[in-house]
């Protein structure tokens, strides 16, 4: 008898269930492990184990058939007492209802594979979120270093603008003092030229008054002639007739008046002839005219500057210490302080000085907060060799002339200004070289700021300019809160004790930076 077993079907498998087995095998996967369809067929076993199975079979089919007849009897009798229209076959509606079913299947594979999809996406999408996030990472780091690297670019910039700005307004202001400068000169010469012309035209009358002097004297030259010539021959005579009225006998005394006999070795009176040398030389010009003729110079007046000769000093002693600044370096600089305690409407700096560069450098530079130009002598390397700018408050300046400075040798320097019509003097080995007035008159320098020497100052105590340093030695350098007098600059530059009243002296000097040197010499000649 044929007996029932479980049997694997590979894969003869109706369309519908081709359909469904991605679904089934998705379903499979996510278990971790796989499925097989089985069928029932027929197959050889043995006999009670047949028989078992064919009466399990017999008494289902049995079963099934008791149910589905009696609804098929049913049905056959309603469709043969129902009307025409009611009558459908059975079949024609399972086939629907199986059309029916395979369409949802199919929807419910295409979303279930919609899905699988979409779940394999979402596994690399992670991976990739993983990956852009690691390289969001990467970016924001360099994001941040370019942004600090842009930022400390925009912090140089910034600072090199501010700079270039202060540099920029200085420029300006010291252009707006040179035209001011310019225009005030070229009034000065304006007027100059019309005092100048106005000489020449009282030396031209002048001129023509000598010359109708002269002529004069000439025509009264030969009348003074010929009255000596008379007086003269008045003379012969007179002697004549005092020979003839001497008588012989004792010689009677002689009186004053009378002239004595003429001798070879007697002089001949000579008073007519002195009264006429007393009278001015016909051709000579007065003396008093001699400085008003054309091509002789007048003495110089305010504000303008002569070229005195060198006066090399004799041996100096006793001066104090010496600064030697040997080189250009930035680092070579001395601070005095502790600078100025109180205004100073009135000042007076003087020191020996000795160069050993072909220009002059910033031998002082006062600076404060409000500006860095309080007070410099500046000199560098751009200037006429040997001028230097005397600078108080900034833009304001007067170009000083010190070209005597330049043949390394030991000379004093002093410079005086005063508030009051704005007077300065400039000496040099004892001689006054320039002088003017108008220059920051009422102005006062204030107090409070670092005074330095050797370098000119950009700013308070620092931003150097070796083009602007000065290149020598210094000695007895002083300074006063007031005007000195020229026998107090005489005595200075002499090398006698300082005058009274100094504010500050190289004693005050408490940094050397650099390779700045003090040396002690007994006399300036003696010094490195």
């Amino acid at each position: 008898m044929p007996s029932l077993r479980w049997q694997k079907v590979p894969d003869s498998q109706p369309e519908s269930r081709r359909k469904t087995a991605p679904l089934e095998a998705g379903r499979s996967e996510g278990r971790g492990r796989s499925t097989e369809q089985t069928v029932f067929s027929c197959g050889q076993g043995t006999p009670a184990a047949g028989r078992l199975r064919m009466g399990r079979l017999g008494r289902e089919m049995l079963s099934f058939f008791f149910i589905l007849v009696p609804v098929y009897l049913h049905g056959a009798l309603l469709q043969e007492a129902g009307p025409a229209r009611h009558r459908k076959p059975f079949f024609e509606k399972l086939r629907r209802l199986e059309e029916q079913f395979r369409r949802f299947q199919d929807v419910t594979l295409t979303h279930l594979q919609r899905i699988a999809s979409n779940y394999n996406l979402s596994y690399n999408i992670d991976a990739r979120f993983q990956s852009l996030a690691r390289e969001s990472q990467a970016v924001a780091l360099a994001v941040n270093q370019s942004q600090a690297t842009v930022q400390g670019d925009l912090g140089h910039l910034k600072t090199w603008m501010r700079k270039t700005q202060r540099r920029s307004r200085k420029v300006d202001s010291r252009l707006l003092a040179l035209g001011a400068a310019l225009s005030e000169g070229s009034k000065q010469r304006s007027r100059e030229r019309k005092e100048q012309e106005a000489q020449r035209a009282a030396l031209s009358s002048l001129a023509l008054d000598v010359q109708a002097l002269q002529d004069m004297l000439a025509r009264l030259t030969p009348l003074v002639q010929s009255q000596g010539a008379r007086l003269a021959a008045l003379e012969g005579q007179l002697q004549v007739t005092d020979l003839g009225t001497t008588a012989p006998g004792p010689t009677p005394a002689r009186l004053p008046a009378q002239p004595g006999p003429p001798s070879p070795s007697s002089p001949k009176p000579q008073w007519g002839r002195q009264a006429l040398r007393a009278s001015p030389e016909p051709r000579d010009p007065p003396q008093d005219f001699a400085g008003h003729l054309p091509g002789m110079r007048e003495p110089p007046g305010p504000g303008s500057q002569r070229a005195w000769p060198p006066e090399r000093p004799g041996e100096i002693c006793n001066v104090g210490p010496v600064l030697i600044f040997p080189n250009a370096s930035t680092e070579n600089v001395v601070l005095l302080s502790p600078g100025f305690l109180s205004g100073l409407r009135a000042l007076s700096v003087c020191s020996w000085v000795r160069t050993a560069s072909s220009h002059l450098g910033t031998l002082l530079s006062y600076a404060t907060e409000e500006n860095d130009n309080k007070l410099v002598l500046h000199g560098r390397d751009s200037l006429v060799p040997g001028s230097i700018h005397f600078v108080i408050g900034d833009p304001a300046f007067r170009e000083l002339p010190l070209q005597p400075l330049l043949d390394g040798q030991w000379h004093h320097v002093c410079v005086i200004w005063t508030s009051i019509l704005g007077k300065y003097w400039l000496h040099v080995d004892r001689r006054l070289v320039a002088t003017g007035s108008r220059f920051r008159e009422g102005y006062e320098i204030p107090p409070g700021g670092s005074l330095v020497l050797g370098q000119e100052q950009d700013s308070v105590g620092g931003r150097f300019d070796s083009s602007e340093a000065f290149v020598g030695s210094m000695a007895g350098l002083a300074i006063w809160d007031r005007v000195l007098v020229p026998g107090e600059v005489s005595d200075l530059a002499t090398g006698k004790e300082l005058p009274t009243g100094t504010i500050l002296t190289l004693a005050n000097a408490t940094l050397l930076g650099g390779f700045v040197q003090r040396a002690n010499c007994t006399c300036l000649e003696l010094c490195p």
